[in-house]
């Protein structure tokens, strides 16, 4: 069974046979607010898994780095062992949530080119903004990392947005995070679900992400099982 080394706030992380891999366990919950605000939500961690295994498959498929290896069951999967980097790396297509508030400007507003942000993951600090000056005196990544890192990122945007787009969603949005492998191989951590990022439907331009739960516009779950649906539809349609 192994031991478990980390709990986050939608997901646990268990140590295996392999000191390479990490079993990971999606928790029924939900958090908002640095987890100021906290829920459970029933079903929320086998839909999140189902979501993310999807993307990270067809990310891997395409060529890309990541830590995923494989869906053990409905909340399990099994990933490598990595690093984390300490930094959230976000890309933003259009405007709203925080980037509204904080510069003025309209919500819904499309961007010419995306616009990307580096915070400092960091719950006990609110998740400060950090640029890269900042980044390499604090020794949290080397400059060649940081290149890599968003690299991936544009990457993954490019993928994703054509992804979404076919399954009738905006990609609106999103936050990923990073680490290293035991030979210093930087690859894509975490997950990829309407919880890390913003999804609009394309023709209502609806929520279908974690802003539900945040704003209290309706029940989380069968939005994220619309996500899941529409996202089987368009990858069936790749095939």
């Amino acid at each position: 069974m192994g031991e478990v080394i980390y709990t986050g706030k939608a997901k646990q992380m268990w140590s295996t046979d392999d000191p390479e891999v990490l079993r990971v366990v999606y928790l029924d919950q939900a958090t908002a607010l640095n987890g100021k605000k906290k829920d459970e939500i029933k079903g929320k961690g086998q839909i999140n898994n189902e979501i993310s295994t999807l993307i990270f498959e067809y990310l891997t498929q395409k060529g890309l780095k990541t830590h995923f290896i494989k869906k053990l069951s409905a909340t399990e999967e099994l990933v490598r062992k990595v690093t984390i980097i300490p930094l959230e790396a976000v890309t933003r297509n259009i405007a709203t949530g925080h980037f509204v508030t904080r510069f003025g400007i309209e919500d819904g507003t499309v961007f010419k080119t995306p616009v990307e942000e580096t915070y400092y993951k960091s719950d006990a600090l609110d998740d400060p903004f950090i640029n890269e000056s900042q980044t390499l005196a604090l020794g949290l990544a080397t400059k060649e990392e940081l290149a890599q890192l968003w690299e991936l990122s544009r990457q993954v945007n490019q993928l994703l947005s054509a992804l979404f787009l076919k399954a009738n969603m905006i990609l609106v949005d999103f936050k990923l995070e990073f680490g290293r492998l035991s030979d210093g191989t930087l690859v894509l951590a975490d997950e990829f679900s309407p919880d890390n990022c913003r999804l609009w439907d394309k023709e209502t331009k609806a929520h279908l992400d974690k802003d539900v739960y945040r704003q209290d516009l309706g029940e989380l779950t069968p939005v994220y099982e619309e996500v899941l649906n529409r996202l089987k539809v368009a990858l069936e349609e790749e095939k």
